[in-house]
């Protein structure tokens, strides 16, 4: 075994989630955390672990995977909390940890990272124990504005679910600044490199996907080809509840309906897929409300990739620039609202009322935000209090507050009470 030191560093960006994982490795035997390659899952991990083991380390890989497959509680020796990064390359640790867990009967022990749900532990076909009550789930997305230091984060989401309006906020992104944010995406990795650099480290990110990552999931060979027109086809659908045939159409002859089922199931177990689901308000009748999720990806950097775009052509086509921009308030939003046990989802009934975004807490507290790239929150405003009186007519339960997300400006509260909210001003 390599000897391991914690790993700290002074140039650490902290993450939205870092005291909300710790509070949860105090009631729970393992903590399991999930998100796409290159989010900083791992250097997040380090920071809360007493000992570590990288089993995709080129110079120990054999060693563990023969050790683990043979004697996986050989790899669990170490300090608590311990790391095992990369877990799912020796499924046999899931058990292994589980166990352990059952026999000692504590907190803290592990926590496992992993970039991608193998088929078969997703499937339930070989671990039959799923780890609950000693293992639990989290997902890391990318950095929000907040993280990388672009949003002043001086609008709260949990206070304004707690009825804190009195913010004094000024954005100072201009739409010039949110295209290159769109394209640079939240990987940590780019955040300290030359504009020229980071723009490519999505595209980057998106080549491993196509032409490794979605092969390297569950051992199948998969064509780039085809992944690559599968993620074009939700590049030009971002946020939009598109049905299959959809995407199908836009694939065309490259690939039949099983096999573009295949591949999308594929892209979200390395969570590169991260669509938005339908939400549906207590006491309504199914029959009224859409069921079908937005598409989305887990980063809108990606989308940008898939579409060989830059800054100058986003700000070229704006219908595209508002596509992509609703993803990443949906990705900002997801990361502050995971500390508090938001669900992020979206609204759509059958009389094609839509509400781009709906955060609902476990205690059934939720708000309604719509997503205008530019300064008219008028549309917005209408649709969101048409839900409000929609939903307080059917079930009694209004919303906490409403919200439009805009591109710039300042924080304000309209005379109808809905609130105008920069993304460079929102926060956790």
């Amino acid at each position: 075994m390599k000897y391991y030191t914690p790993f700290v560093s002074s140039e650490y960006r902290p993450r939205v989630v870092d005291e909300y994982y710790r509070d949860r490795l105090q009631s729970i035997g393992a903590l399991l955390i999930k998100g796409p390659k290159w989010c900083g899952k791992t250097t997040t991990a380090e920071r809360m672990s007493s000992s570590a083991i990288f089993l995709q380390d080129p110079d120990y890989r054999d060693y563990y995977n023969e050790l683990g497959n043979r004697k996986p509680s050989a790899l669990l020796q170490g300090d608590h909390p311990r790391l095992i990064d990369e877990w799912q390359d020796i499924p046999k640790i899931w058990d292994a940890v589980r166990f352990d867990i059952d026999r000692n009967g504590s907190c803290g022990r592990y926590i496992l990272t992993g970039s991608c749900t193998p088929k078969k532990v997703d499937e339930n076909e070989e671990n039959k124990h799923t780890g609950t009550g000693r293992i639990a789930s989290v997902t890391m997305h990318t950095m929000s504005l907040y993280e990388s230091g672009e949003s002043t984060g001086e609008v709260s989401l949990s206070g304004l679910f707690n009825g804190k309006t009195d913010f004094d906020a000024q954005s100072l992104l201009s739409i010039d600044d949110i295209a290159y944010l769109l394209c640079r995406g939240g990987w940590p990795g780019a955040l300290d490199l030359e504009e020229r650099y980071a723009l490519k480290a999505p595209r980057d990110y998106y080549e491993s996907v196509i032409n490794s990552d979605i092969s390297k999931v569950d051992d199948v060979k998969r064509n780039p080809y085809v992944a690559d027109a599968i993620l074009k086809s939700y590049a030009r659908n971002m946020c939009v509840p598109a049905e299959l045939t959809t995407i199908l159409r836009d694939v065309g002859s490259v690939a039949t309906r099983p096999t573009v089922s295949d591949y999308i199931g594929a892209l979200r177990r390395i969570f590169v897929i991260e669509d938005v689901p339908s939400w549906r308000p207590s006491l309504m009748s199914k029959a009224r409300v859409r069921a079908a999720p937005k598409r989305c990806l887990s980063d809108p950097s990606i989308a940008v990739a898939a579409l060989g775009a830059g800054p100058g052509a986003l700000l070229n086509d704006m219908q595209a620039f508002g596509s992509l921009f609703e993803s990443l308030c949906v990705r900002d939003i997801r990361v502050y609202a995971d500390p508090i046990g938001g669900k992020v989802m979206h609204y759509h009934d059958t009389t094609d009322l839509e509400v781009d975004i709906i955060i609902e807490l476990p205690d059934g507290r939720w708000c309604a935000i719509e997503v205008k790239l530019g300064m008219d929150e008028n549309d917005g405003a209408k649709n969101l209090l048409k839900l409000k009186k929609k939903t307080v007519l059917n079930s009694g339960i209004g919303p906490s507050f409403l919200a439009v997300i805009t591109g710039s400006g300042f924080f304000h509260v309209r005379p109808d009470g809905v609130m105008v909210i920069p993304i460079g001003c929102l926060g956790p």
